[in-house]
């Protein structure tokens, strides 16, 4: 009996063992922004990873990427509107050239138009969509993502 009590201790120290290493990453892992506390979706552009701050309300899609002097590599925001329109945009207040890719329910890209900083020209969707994903300018022709491929990890 005390053997075979000891073989259950130890397993289950084992057990809580591997508990704990196993939900370290997940643990670490944010799906919230440190610097804005928005949710972080991640999304994928083929074989490219992208974390995107998501902007669902309208507050936060108003404000966007406005007054933000960097923006890491692989790092973008993502706006979420309630359903499919042409969706208009401009750079008032941002100091970042960025580039935006309208993105249809499906994931597809409709159309990328790169945006200069500080400025109130508008970029439309070429069609109604739900999605538009800001990221560096150039990020999007830099790995050759263009309009016709999917964006992955959208939220519903």
């Amino acid at each position: 009996m005390f053997a075979r009590r000891r073989a259950l201790q130890r397993a289950c120290q084992s057990l809580a063992a591997v508990m704990l290493v196993c939900a370290a990453p997940v643990h670490a892992q944010s799906t919230t922004s440190a610097q804005t506390g928005l949710p972080v979706a991640k999304l994928t552009a083929g074989i490219h990873v992208i974390r995107a701050e998501v902007a669902d309300t309208e507050s936060t899609r108003r404000t966007g990427l406005m007054f933000r002097d960097a923006l890491p590599d692989n790092d973008g925001m993502l706006f979420v509107f309630d359903a499919p329109e042409v969706q208009c945009f401009w750079m008032r207040n941002t100091p970042l050239p960025l580039s935006i890719a309208f993105i249809a329910d499906d994931g597809t890209i409709v159309n990328i138009d790169d945006m200069a900083p500080q400025t109130d020209d508008t970029h439309c969707s070429a069609k109604p969509v739900r999605y538009a994903l800001e990221m560096a300018q150039g990020w999007f022709d830099m790995r050759g993502v263009q309009a016709g491929q999917r964006i992955t990890g959208l939220p519903r």
